[in-house]
């Protein structure tokens, strides 16, 4: 039960839904107010695929490249923590559509949802609890539905918590990443060291 909740509340800081919002709320602004649903629910569900496929052949996918885990668990640190720093301190750069193109996959599902902290993070959790795969499943699938709540109701978050609340809060969840991702590149380091 640890296990599950940990990894849920961990990937789910990692989905970053509230720092989302305000993308997803404007990409999908550009579509039909009547199709935003549909189209969002099926980004949710191609991004829900794609995390599971990741972690279900994580395993095999280290093996085959000839992984260790503390090589992943430090790469991994690194690039939560650039992720995260970005999350503090916002680039200017603006993803959007244009205004009579549907969003298929990219950029919703993939890179906002399924992108790369939350499929290395996958992986990482596959290669490291390869007996609790059923615990790591489930606690991805509750982030996931989270996540996805959150992104369903963006319309009325937006107009509660405006640009600055949720600007605010992906900073208060990118501060809580910094933390895990430090964490994630002492572990591997300390692991290597026992290797040696």
């Amino acid at each position: 039960m640890d296990l599950i909740l940990t990894t849920a509340v961990t990937l789910f800081i990692v989905l970053d839904p509230f720092g989302n919002l305000a993308v997803f709320h404007t990409v999908l602004s550009n579509c039909p107010e009547k199709d935003r649903g549909r189209i969002l629910i099926r980004e949710m569900l191609i991004a829900l695929l794609v995390l599971m496929l990741f972690l279900f052949w994580g395993r095999p996918l280290l093996n085959f490249l000839g992984l260790q885990t503390p090589t992943l668990q430090i790469t991994s640190g690194v690039i939560l923590f650039i992720i995260s720093l970005g999350m503090i301190f916002p680039s200017k750069a603006v993803i959007g559509n244009d205004a009579d193109e549907d969003p298929f996959i990219v950029p919703l599902a993939i890179p906002l949802v399924a992108g790369p902290s939350a499929i290395i993070l996958l992986l990482l959790l596959a290669s490291q609890h390869t007996g609790h795969m059923s615990e790591i499943a489930i606690a991805t699938f509750l982030a996931w539905l989270a996540s996805s709540a959150i992104l369903l109701a963006s319309p009325i978050f937006m107009r509660f918590l405006g640009r600055k609340g949720s600007r605010a809060l992906e900073r208060l969840m990118g501060m809580l990443l910094v933390m895990i991702a430090i964490q994630m590149f002492l572990d591997g380091v300390a692991e290597y060291q026992h290797l040696q």
